[in-house]
């Protein structure tokens, strides 16, 4: 599981000033216009932006993203901006599988087409894009599985067990 969540500081933020007080922050404006930061524990990356906005990644939970939010929100204070707590939200989980058998892919996009594309020359996966839950599933013919899109783990889970039976059915048979 991966965990991406967004919350508002709601005060504006210097980002020098940040990158050159903090020392688990990169700050490089020519790439990228937020301040890279990073926290052990909970094992996480931070994008903070100067409009007071952040993005938090890497958590294994949902919980952990919250918590390591908050840290975030810590350390920023400590440099002496009015940081607060507001809309904190999971924006998207990530979660990997692997079924441990392989996957006729071009049977499957075959005979799901309305919710396939599978381009192998463009991406060696198939990209399943499941209308109930609404999430996308990268399949790949050695029988991995990344799931994304989902806003409660739940729906990982139930994609899932929706796709399962599918998989099974174009299970490859080894000659």
């Amino acid at each position: 599981m991966n965990i991406v969540s967004t919350v508002n500081l709601d005060c504006k933020l210097d980002l020098k000033a940040i990158a050159l007080q903090a020392r688990n922050a990169e700050y490089n404006p020519k790439r990228f216009a937020a301040v890279i930061m990073r926290i052990r524990e909970p094992k996480t990356t931070a994008l903070i932006f100067a409009s007071g906005k952040m993005v938090c990644t890497g958590a294994k939970s949902e919980q952990q993203s919250k918590l390591a939010a908050r840290k975030y929100a810590r350390i920023i204070q400590k440099l002496g901006f009015p940081a607060k707590f507001k809309d904190f939200k999971i924006q998207n989980i990530v979660a990997s599988c692997d079924v441990k058998f392989p996957i006729r892919l071009e049977g499957l996009a075959y005979s799901h087409g309305a919710f396939s594309s599978y381009e192998p020359e463009l991406f060696p996966g198939l990209i399943y894009r499941m209308r109930q839950p609404k999430i996308v599933l990268l399949i790949f013919v050695s029988g991995k599985i990344v799931l994304t899109g989902a806003k409660v783990r739940e729906e990982t889970y139930t994609a899932f067990e929706n796709i399962y039976p599918v998989l099974t059915e174009f299970r490859k048979v080894q000659q």
